[in-house]
Parts: C-alpha cells; structure tokens; sequence
C-alpha cells in the first residue's frame, strides 16, 4: 500500500513524473497564497454588521440608508465565501500531494 502511495503521489526526483508532480505542488502552493491575499482583502473591505458605538448616539437610519449598498454587501460575502472554499480545495489538495512529507512515506 505504502508502495502504490508512494508512487502516485511522491515519486523519486529522478522519475519522470517528479517533474509534473513538483509543478502541480508549486501551482498549487502559488494559487493558494493568491487565495489566501484575496480573503485577507475581502475581509478588510467589507463592513461590520454591528452598529456599534453609533447606537449609543441615538442615531437612526432609514429603511432606504439601511440597503442601499446591500446587493454590493452580498456580492463581496459570496465571493470571500467562494475565495475561502478555493483556499480549503487546495489546502486539501496540497496536503494529498506532499503525502511524502506529511506521512511519512518513503519510496
């Protein structure tokens, strides 16, 4: 069993292969750090949902202040939610790729 892993997954650095597998570890590691920038931004971007210390002052907002900007609110969420599920994809991906490292395998 050990073997077919092995194989598959890490191959020796003088295979054939090693070089595709070494291009689809470094894509992947390259896709998930774009991921990872593009959620750190989003999350920046995108505005609390408490009101925080403006409810102390009393102030209230009309239904019209209240969503005006809710379509661009919801667009922003759906992408870091889907910016997220692509860092998690390749995180799994990257973890199934370096079996080697992270198992222990030999070959």
């Amino acid at each position: 069993m050990q073997n077919i892993l092995s194989i598959i997954l890490a191959p020796i650095s003088s295979d054939a292969s090693y070089s595709l597998y070494a291009t689809l570890t470094t894509i992947c590691l390259i896709l998930m750090a774009i991921s990872a920038i593009a959620v750190i931004v989003l999350v920046i971007i995108q505005q609390g949902n408490s009101t925080g210390i403006d409810a102390l002052n009393g102030s209230s907002e009309t239904f019209f202040s209240k969503n005006k900007g809710k379509s661009a609110e919801n667009k922003l969420k759906k992408i870091t939610y889907i910016a997220l599920a692509v860092l998690v994809v390749l995180a799994v991906i990257f973890f199934i790729l370096r079996a080697d490292v992270v198992w222990g395998i030999k070959s």
